[in-house]
């Protein structure tokens, strides 16, 4: 077995191997925390995601085996694992990814995928079946957005989007005992007025500028700022998000909302 001080090395420098492919060899791509990289990065203007010191991703079975100890190490600070979609599809990397975090030491979350041909209560139903309330875990997640299926192309009204989230948001309230955090976004935000469902924590995905101008000065509490991260511990690409406040609201916000 490789010793674990080589191991992080070599995942460093190949980390910082991609971050060169993916910035048109012009080094670290500006931006983008030293830690991390980005396989296709932009350019960023204004308060870009480096500014803010609390880091962490999301993922789901695309990502394979992830070497959590590794993306601990390299500052990864939180994760949102994917449990669900729907009311008929778990992820069956879930498991595993809900145990090996929690091993590493990093707080973690479930998130649930939204499909929009199941009521949200069958779908708040379906991801309580999979996910424990268990103690000190991050609030579950809403991950509401359009989507390209082939077996459920509709766009509901911006009402029933809401009301249908609503449902989902106080089932699992309910369950958890915490507030559920709503990731979306712009123009699934745009489409269905989503800032009308107040009082929740908002995720924001925003990958080209900063969320304050996307979202029209939404207030965000996580805002996920590429798709295409690369970082220690993941074989592939990952998404990468930053949480709005300094270590120490994150520690305070931790405290006050885990399960």
């Amino acid at each position: 077995m490789m010793p674990t001080s080589l191991k992080h090395c070599l995942l460093a420098l190949g980390l910082a191997a991609l971050s060169a492919c993916g910035g048109g060899g012009g080094g670290h791509p500006y931006g983008i925390p030293a830690q991390f990289g980005d396989a296709k990065p932009v350019d960023w203007k204004g308060k870009v995601p480096a500014h803010y010191p609390v880091h962490g991703v999301d993922v789901s079975r695309y990502q394979g085996d992830v070497d959590w100890p590794v993306a601990a190490a390299s500052g990864v600070s939180f994760a949102f694992i994917k449990a669900t979609e729907g009311a008929e599809i778990a992820d069956p990397m879930f498991s595993a990814n809900w145990a090996r975090t929690a091993q590493a030491g990093i707080p973690r979350g479930a998130y649930h995928f939204y499909y929009f041909c199941r009521s949200g209560a069958e779908q708040a139903n379906w991801f309580i079946q999979h996910v424990p309330a268990e103690a000190g875990a991050l609030p579950p997640v809403l991950d509401i957005e359009w989507t390209r299926s082939r077996t459920c192309p509709r766009r509901p009204a911006p009402d029933e989007v809401r009301a249908q989230a609503l449902d989902f948001l106080n089932i699992v309230s309910a369950y958890y005992g915490r507030q559920p955090i709503i990731y979306t976004s712009v123009d699934f935000w745009q489409d269905n007025e989503m800032w009308r469902i107040g009082g929740y924590h908002f995720w924001l995905r925003s990958v080209a500028g900063h969320p304050r101008d996307v979202f029209d000065g939404q207030h965000w509490t996580f805002w996920q700022y590429t798709g295409t991260g690369l970082a220690p511990g993941f074989a592939g690409q990952v998404d990468l998000n930053t949480y709005a406040g300094s270590v120490g609201d994150w520690q305070n916000w931790v405290a006050s909302n885990q399960m």
